[in-house]
């Protein structure tokens, strides 16, 4: 997924003088056609990310469309006041893409796990967030992103990640996309474990449980949401990130809002710091963000309803 984001940057880039890449303390082979062929739209720096938000922030002022790479904690922790302020006050094109979106960085601990970044993005105005499936998704995602007015936040998987969108999904930012339809229970669920929604939807035998992959979680595709989950019974989140202030936090207040209460659970980490360091699918299995637990949560809603 992140090798396809990059390449992405590069096509678009050859097809578009706007378009501008910022790495912080990349690898150096990182887009090294880029460099080479567009050596005064390619700049790579050091570890100091909150001024290259600003920088990027300033260059986006003067009419360039600015994608900036780093890792996903350094990006929304290390640099929330500059992406609040030059980013998002001035509402310029800046992309944050940013890597190890989730749990993937397990081997490094707690300070490298970017399990709060969309609660913290989604408190600010103009600001979007995306989080594609797969590196398919990606591709049509990237194509999206030129002309999208405000800055975005693209979270990236670890990459390798299963095929699991159609090849005749017609991408845009914002929409919600329904991969399976039901009407006894409806799975939301987005990035890579619409993956995991999707096993569990098939193992549940019997019975229609639908999957809606939200690959944009703000701004949030409320009516569809709304239409999608019509009578159904049950409705359950599942993200691989903080149910505080995340995916699931958005829907159930879109549907408190709206007066739609169905039996709701929302699944993801936890109001804590992820305690253990190991394997991203040994951590999805520690919270239970897996399909099994997504399933058996379902039946045991059903059996209280």
């Amino acid at each position: 997924m992140r090798q396809t984001c990059l390449n992405m940057v590069y096509e678009l880039a050859k097809q578009d003088p706007r378009v501008v890449f910022v790495g912080s303390d990349l690898g150096i082979g990182t887009l090294k056609q880029f460099k080479a062929e567009m050596p005064e739209r390619f700049f790579m720096e050091g570890v100091s990310e909150q001024s290259i938000v600003s920088m990027c922030a300033g260059l986006a002022l003067e009419g360039k469309i600015v994608y900036f790479n780093t890792i996903a904690t350094f990006i929304t922790r290390r640099c929330f006041e500059q992406v609040a302020i030059d980013c998002c006050l001035h509402n310029v094109p800046v992309r944050l893409i940013g890597s190890g979106g989730g749990l993937v960085y397990a081997p490094l601990g707690p300070t490298h796990l970017a399990t709060e970044d969309i609660a913290i993005f989604r408190a600010l105005p103009n600001m979007t967030i995306v989080a594609p499936a797969d590196a398919n998704e990606m591709r049509r995602l990237m194509l999206a992103t030129v002309n999208h007015p405000g800055p975005i936040y693209i979270r990236l998987g670890k990459g390798g990640d299963l095929i699991v969108t159609p090849d005749d999904q017609q991408f845009a930012i914002g929409k919600t996309f329904r991969f399976r339809p039901g009407t006894d229970a409806v799975i939301f669920s987005t990035g890579i474990t619409t993956r995991v929604a999707l096993d569990a939807a098939a193992s549940v035998i019997g019975r229609q449980v639908g999957v809606v992959h939200v690959p944009t979680i703000k701004p949030l595709d409320g009516t569809a949401i709304l239409e999608y989950v019509g009578h159904a019974p049950v409705v359950v989140t599942i993200e691989e990130g903080t149910v505080s202030g995340g995916l699931g936090s958005a829907i159930a207040e879109l549907l408190l809002e709206a007066g739609v209460t169905p039996r709701f659970r929302r699944l993801g980490i936890p109001d804590v710091f992820p305690d253990q360091y190991g394997s991203q699918a040994s951590l999805l299995e520690r919270y239970e963000i897996t399909s099994t637990h997504l399933s058996d949560t379902i039946r045991r809603l059903w059996a209280n309803s």
